[in-house]
């Protein structure tokens, strides 16, 4: 049993950092997540090992974020122009990262789930669903929402992506 473990987390745990990385907007807050949706996960391995684990994982994460956003209640404190630091990286995947990361702080946490589960991880409306523990009607609702606002605070990110239909 903990050889497979193992083996799941060294082939899984960079896709799965990425995107805690993108559910949190911050990489320490991204570590603690996958730890403790690994740790979660440990306990229950006999079980989910042989369905989809890297799907619970996640159901586990973003669950664990909900959690940790309900006991935080810390409001973000938004700037219109990007810090020094930010500026002084002249690449243009570096930008158009910071941009991706500032606009997806700004929606909600369950719209910023829909965005990263659907667009980032490419997952299916009913996938999403059931990682979310919602309807699909729900996911449409809040990935139609999600581009809404994206498109009013970030016009140029949402160009670049084609509304999707679903799968």
């Amino acid at each position: 049993m903990v050889e497979s473990f193992h083996e799941f987390v060294v082939q899984r745990s960079a896709a799965l950092s990425r995107t805690a990385y993108l559910l949190t907007g911050d990489h320490q807050h991204a570590e603690d997540l996958l730890q403790s949706a690994l740790a979660r996960s440990y306990r229950h391995w006999r079980r989910i090992r042989d369905g989809d684990p890297e799907a619970y994982v996640r159901r586990v994460m973003y669950h664990q974020q909900v959690s940790w956003w309900r006991r935080r209640r810390i409001t973000e404190r938004l700037e219109a122009e990007p810090t020094e630091r930010a500026r002084a990286d002249h690449s243009d995947g570096t930008a158009l990262r910071l941009s991706v990361a500032a606009a997806l702080r700004r929606l909600t946490p369950r719209q910023r789930a829909v965005v990263v589960l659907r667009y980032y991880e490419d997952l299916t409306e009913a996938q999403v669903a059931e990682v979310l523990g919602c309807s699909v009607g729900t996911v449409k609702r809040h990935g139609h929402d999600a581009v809404a606002r994206l498109r009013e605070i970030a016009p140029d990110l949402v160009e670049a992506v084609p509304e999707r239909s679903a799968r």
